[in-house]
């Protein structure tokens, strides 16, 4: 069982981020015991033809089931709210190498297997090694799916810190998961293998939704991530719903012109770029993005003397 203990500043301090990282951590982990994540089986049918042919030794290594202890280097906390792949990834390569043999070596001890070898023999060029290996399962089996999964990640994010500002600490909590409860200002989590009394001392706690670690809960609270808590979001199971063929949907929610429009704008377009495309006058398409952008849709930016429209995060999401 872990406790958070929360501070006056604490609550103030708490935020919200996506790790793609440990998003393929989690998905690796599903594609090696996938009777443990039935929710995300169709997704299994679909990713585990294409990881046969990827070597991913070092990667099982450093990401190795259960034990008291996992390697951090392999997913640092993240610094920012989204950060990209390449980004997460930059981080790992830059990991001092001293830093890794000291994980390993806490990770397994004196029976350091061959394939962790390479981590305390050559640490530079092992990690390369494995990010080279990170980047190729993202590649096959994440990249093609990733805006399905952000765009539920994202929600969450807007749930939980829209209730966080406007009801508190218990609509920020509630329902995060069924191992975690919420009383006294004190986040109790339970059922983690690990017993730990967490003082957050001013720091806040940082929570990252994570489709690919249902049905568990990962506290993370060794150094050098300040405390966090990663959870799996509610609407896990819809994720790999087929999508809609066409753009019937889209049309009928916002009109045939606006959905033109907005799939337009894929890549940041002004006015007149748009009408002669669409074949419109720009002043019947300047109403049509006024209304859009006052929808959170679209927004738009000074370029000289052109005015150019680009879709918003909300935007993305509505044309998936």
């Amino acid at each position: 069982m872990i406790r958070y203990r929360f501070g006056r500043d604490d609550l103030l301090h708490t935020r919200f981020a996506i790790a793609p990282l440990m998003e393929l951590l989690g998905a690796f982990y599903v594609l090696r015991r996938p009777d443990r994540s039935p929710v995300h089986r169709r997704w299994v049918e679909w990713a585990a033809p294409r990881v046969p042919t990827l070597d991913l030794s070092l990667l099982d290594a450093a990401a190795p089931f259960g034990g008291p202890y996992w390697p951090v280097f392999v997913s640092p906390p993240p610094r920012e709210p989204h950060p990209t792949i390449e980004t997460e990834l930059d981080r790992v390569a830059a990991t001092p190498p001293e830093q890794v043999v000291a994980e390993i070596t806490q990770r397994y001890g004196a029976d350091l297997p061959a394939a962790a070898r390479p981590f305390v023999d050559d640490p530079a060029r092992a990690l390369d090694r494995l990010v080279d290996q990170m980047r190729s399962l993202w590649a096959a089996v994440l990249a093609p799916r990733w805006a399905a999964v952000s765009a539920l990640l994202e929600s969450e994010l807007t749930a939980r810190a829209r209730g966080l500002v406007a009801v508190g600490s218990r609509a920020a909590f509630a329902d995060l998961h069924p191992s975690a409860s919420w009383a006294a200002d004190c986040l109790t989590v339970r059922g983690t293998g690990r017993t730990a009394d967490v003082d957050l001392a001013g720091r806040g706690l940082l929570l990252i939704p994570s489709a690919f670690t249902w049905p568990l809960v990962w506290p993370r609270i060794d150094p050098p991530w300040d405390p966090a808590l990663v959870y799996p979001p509610a609407g896990i199971g819809d994720i790999w719903e087929p999508a809609p063929t066409g753009g019937a949907a889209l049309e009928a929610l916002i009109g045939r012109r606006r959905a033109r429009i907005l799939r337009e704008l894929d890549r940041p377009a002004a006015t007149l770029d748009l009408a002669g495309r669409i074949r419109v006058s720009a002043g019947g398409i300047s109403d049509h993005l006024t209304v859009l952008r006052h929808a959170g849709l679209v927004t738009r930016r000074r370029e000289g003397r052109r005015v150019v429209y680009a879709r918003t995060l909300a935007g993305d999401a509505l044309c998936r």
